[in-house]
C-alpha cells in the first residue's frame, strides 16, 4: 500500500511539473493596412462567391471540376496533407507515456575445465513503460510546430485551389478568344478571295491595272498565313488545358465563341482586412510564420535538464512452469542536463530565432504581394472597361470606313491601296476588339482570385 501512495504521488508531481511551458505564444505581427483596397468599400467582398457563380459557362465548370480532382499537384497537395497529419500525430503520441511488451527464453550451457556440462534456463514476461514528463514544454511546443505545419499543408491545397480555378478560367478564355480570332480571319480570308475574284475581272477586263491585282493577291496570302499560326497556338492552348487536368493532349470542347460570353461591370472588392482571413495563401505563410515560433521554444527549452521515467514489470524464473510465481516491479527516473557541448544548444537556438525572424519578414512580404495583386487587379478591371468602350467605337468607325472606301473605289474615286488600307484598319480592329473582350474576362478571373475567391471551405 504504501509502495502504491508513492507511485501515485510521483505520477502527481509529474503532472504538476508537465503543466509548466516556458515561452510566450505567438502573437501576429503587427500590419499597417491601408484603409481601402478601392475608392469604394464593400461589406460583400466578391472573392466570397463560389467560383460557379462566377464561371457560369457549363464547359468551362465541367474543365475546373475535372482539374481539382485530377491535377497532378492538386494531388500531391493532398498527400501532403496526410504526411502531415501523422506527423502531427506522432508528436501527439511523444506527450503520452509509451507502454511495450517482451517476453524472453534463454538456455545457457557452460563447461569450465572439461567438467560436466551446465544447463542454465531462464524465461521472462515483462511490461516496460517509459515516459519523458514534458516539464518546460519542449514536447508541447513541438506539437504545435507539427500542428502549425499540418495547417500550412491544408492551406497550401486551398492555395493551390484557388490558383488552378483561376489558370483553368484564363487558359479557357484565351482557347476562346483563339478561336473567335480565327474566324474573323477566316471571315476576313473569305472577303479577301472575293476582293481579288473582282479585282481580277476589272484587270482582265481593263479596267485597271496589274498593281491592285497583285496588291490583293499579297493582301490574300498575307491574311491566309495567319490561319494555320492560329490553328498551332490553338491546339498548343488545348494542351495547357489538358494538362491542368491531368490529362494527355487532347481537344477541348468549349461553348461557343467570346460574345457569348458575359461578365460583371462592376464588382464589390470587400474590406481589405478580409485578405488576411479569405486568402489562403496568406494563411499559409503565417502558419509557416508559428511553426518557426515554436521551433524557436522547442530550441530554447532543449537547453533545460530533461525528466525520463522509466519502469517494468514482469516476471522472471528458471523454470517456465513457475514463471508467474515470481513477479517484480522497478520504478526509475533519470534527470539528464546538458552541461557542455561546445556551445551546440546556444548554437541551435540562434539558427531558429534568425530562421523565425526571417519568416516574419517573408510573412510581410507575401501580404504585401497580396495586397499588390489585389490593387493591380483593380486597376485593370476598371481601366479594362474604358479600354473596351474605345475598342468598340474603334471597331464601328473602321467598319464605317471601309465601307466608305470599297464605294468610292467602285467610283474610281479613290485607288485600291486606299481600300486596302482601310480593310487593314478594320480587320485590326476587329482583332483588337475580340482581345479586349479577352481581356475583360481575365482581368474578371485576376480579380476573383486576388480577392480569395476560388476555393471552397
Amino acid at each position: 500500500m504504501k509502495q502504491k501512495s508513492i507511485y501515485i504521488s510521483i505520477c502527481l508531481l509529474m503532472g504538476v511539473l508537465a503543466s509548466c511551458k516556458i515561452g510566450k505564444e505567438y502573437v501576429r505581427p503587427e500590419l499597417s493596412l491601408p484603409d481601402s483596397l478601392a475608392q469604394q468599400q464593400d461589406s460583400v467582398s466578391f472573392g466570397e462567391q463560389n467560383w460557379r457563380e462566377i464561371y457560369m459557362d457549363s464547359t468551362l465548370c465541367a474543365l475546373i471540376d475535372r482539374a481539382l480532382l485530377y491535377n497532378k499537384d492538386m494531388l500531391i497537395a493532398a498527400s501532403r496533407i496526410k504526411e502531415m497529419a501523422a506527423q502531427k500525430r506522432i508528436s501527439t503520441a511523444a506527450l503520452l507515456p509509451e507502454l511495450k511488451a517482451g517476453v524472453t527464453g534463454e538456455r545457457e550451457s557452460t563447461d569450465y575445465a572439461n567438467a560436466k556440462f551446465k544447463q542454465d534456463d531462464e524465461f521472462g514476461a515483462k511490461a516496460l513503460f517509459s515516459w519523458e514528463v514534458d516539464l518546460w514544454g519542449k514536447l508541447r511546443w513541438e506539437r504545435s510546430a507539427a500542428l502549425a505545419e499540418y495547417l500550412q499543408s491544408v492551406e497550401a491545397k486551398r492555395a493551390l485551389q484557388m490558383t488552378i480555378v483561376a489558370e483553368v478560367a484564363q487558359a479557357y478564355y484565351e482557347l476562346v478568344a483563339l478561336d473567335t480570332e480565327l474566324d474573323i480571319v477566316k471571315q476576313t480570308l473569305k472577303a479577301r478571295e472575293e476582293g481579288l475574284r473582282l479585282v481580277r475581272l476589272r484587270y482582265e477586263g481593263g479596267l485597271t491595272s496589274e498593281v491592285p491585282f497583285s496588291q490583293a493577291q499579297v493582301e490574300l496570302a498575307r491574311i491566309a498565313a495567319l490561319v494555320p499560326d492560329l490553328e498551332r497556338k490553338i491546339a498548343l492552348k488545348e494542351n495547357d488545358i489538358a494538362f491542368l487536368a491531368g490529362e494527355f493532349p487532347k481537344r477541348i470542347s468549349r461553348s461557343g465563341l467570346l460574345q457569348d460570353f458575359n461578365f460583371p461591370k462592376n464588382l464589390p472588392v470587400g474590406m481589405p482586412s478580409t485578405l488576411l482571413e479569405r486568402r489562403p495563401d496568406i494563411r499559409q505563410a503565417e502558419q509557416k510564420l508559428i511553426a518557426a515560433h515554436a521551433k524557436a521554444k522547442v530550441a530554447y527549452t532543449s537547453m533545460f535538464p530533461r525528466l525520463s521515467l522509466t519502469g517494468s514489470l514482469g516476471a522472471e524464473s528458471d523454470v517456465l512452469s513457475n514463471l508467474f510465481k515470481s513477479p517484480y516491479s522497478i520504478m526509475d527516473a533519470a534527470i539528464v542536463s546538458p552541461l557542455f557541448g561546445w556551445g551546440k544548444n546556444r548554437a541551435a537556438l540562434k539558427a531558429k530565432k534568425a530562421a523565425y525572424e526571417a519568416e516574419i519578414y517573408s510573412y510581410e512580404k507575401t501580404v504585401l504581394s497580396v495586397f499588390k495583386e489585389a490593387h493591380n487587379a483593380i486597376v485593370n478591371f476598371n481601366k479594362m472597361k474604358e479600354i473596351y468602350d474605345y475598342q468598340s467605337r474603334f471597331e464601328k468607325a473602321a467598319k464605317k470606313y471601309m465601307d466608305l472606301t470599297q464605294k468610292q473605289y467602285i467610283q474610281k474615286v479613290i485607288t485600291y491601296l486606299d481600300v486596302l488600307d482601310a480593310q487593314r484598319e478594320y480587320f485590326d480592329a476587329q482583332i483588337k476588339l475580340s482581345n479586349t473582350v479577352r481581356d475583360e474576362l481575365i482581368a474578371v478571373v485576376q480579380l476573383y482570385k486576388a480577392l480569395g475567391g476560388g476555393w471552397e471551405n
